[in-house]
């Protein structure tokens, strides 16, 4: 799989879980979130949501995957999606 095919099946599966009809489960939310920024960002951490209980989570979330490459968070991404739309 090339980055370009890499990139347009992960922009293929983010905007189907953004479409879903249907509630996830926070815990599953939360890597979808994880493996999204881990991909986007990488290891640039940035905390800028306010100090909330629910931005905590988010952020221990992203922080977990340090050192995760893009391409690795991309693929997660993509399998997580993957068994969510296919349940």
């Amino acid at each position: 799989m090339t980055d370009s095919d890499l990139d347009k099946e992960f922009n293929e599966a983010f905007e189907k879980i953004s479409k879903l009809k249907w509630t996830i489960a926070p815990d599953v939310m939360l890597k979808f979130y994880a493996y999204y920024k881990q991909a986007s960002f990488g290891n640039n951490f940035s905390f800028e949501s306010g100090l909330d209980l629910r931005s905590g989570f988010k952020f221990n979330a992203w922080m977990q995957l340090n050192g995760m490459t893009s391409e690795e968070a991309k693929k997660e991404y993509i399998d997580l999606a993957n068994k969510v739309l296919n349940t």
